[in-house]
């Protein structure tokens, strides 16, 4: 099955309107277990330059970090490995029930990670690349959706899904079916979504759907990344006009699909 545009409030051809003046940034987001490593691996393979939030997040937090010494600060020197890095355990185990604990971790965390994936992205615009791919497993859940010129989402079948989860981590289907739970479904998140990797078949459906989809990100971009950069101040005019464009024409889709998720849901900020 090819990938599928759902959705979309940017077409092919308004993409390609969007890269004559800016580059063009697709955010990668999926569930637990639909096969959004695996995409993104596909998309790197293909020379696709990948911009991974995992691996920021774990960069702001290196021994000698402003994030490390302000989580330190607020959350003590216990939350250390002996050899002065963070342990990820003990942090989680103070986090774990404690919701201003867990704010005040998002307070410091994320705009260290923004920023660092802001940075990322110029780097590869000044490297001269036509695109590149923010892979992000909460882009619904935080704010990022709303900064990326497309949304691309690896679905597979909750059931599908569930299964899959059970399998890798060795989990009983009552205590899989409670990390799912915990998180935004994926069809809330396809609900997002302008474009549909579907991963709910064989390895080399999902290979010929990545493909299909590097296709068409060239055809999108084709000759225009040059005028990124030989005119930026207009690549400036022209992202702000798409941003705004999209705030207004997903406004509407928030409220319907995801009324109540933000203040009553299980997802983070």
């Amino acid at each position: 099955m090819r990938y599928l545009y759902a959705h979309a409030d940017i077409s092919l051809s308004q993409a390609r309107i969007i890269t004559a003046l800016v580059m063009f940034v697709v955010g990668l987001t999926g569930g637990i277990a639909t096969g959004k490593s695996t995409v993104s691996a596909l998309l790197r393979d293909k020379g696709v330059p990948i911009v991974d939030a995992d691996i920021i997040a774990r960069k702001v937090v290196e021994p000698g970090t402003t994030g490390l010494k302000q989580i330190v600060k607020y959350f003590g020197q216990e939350v250390l490995s002996p050899d002065g890095s963070l342990d990820r355990k003990k942090l989680g185990s103070v986090i774990f029930s404690d919701e201003s604990k867990r704010k005040r971790l998002n307070a410091i965390l994320h705009p260290a990670i923004r920023r660092m994936m802001v940075w990322e992205v110029v780097k590869h615009w000044f490297c001269g690349r036509k695109y590149c791919v923010l892979d992000v497993p909460l882009l619904i859940e935080g704010p990022i959706w709303k900064w990326v010129a497309q949304v691309a989402v690896v679905y597979c079948p909750e059931e599908i899904q569930l299964e899959r989860l059970m399998q890798r981590d060795g989990s009983t289907r009552e205590d899989a079916s409670a990390r799912l739970s915990s998180q935004l479904s994926i069809s809330d998140k396809v609900k997002y979504a302008d474009v549909v990797i579907d991963n709910s078949s064989t390895r080399e459906n999902l290979e010929g759907q990545v493909a299909a989809f590097v296709q068409e990100l060239e055809k999108a971009v084709a000759w225009t990344w040059v005028l990124s950069w030989l005119v930026p101040p207009c690549g400036i005019l022209s992202a702000a006009w798409i941003l705004t464009r999209r705030a207004i024409l997903r406004k509407t889709k928030t409220k319907t699909n995801q009324q109540g998720f933000f203040t009553d849901g299980p997802g983070r900020p």
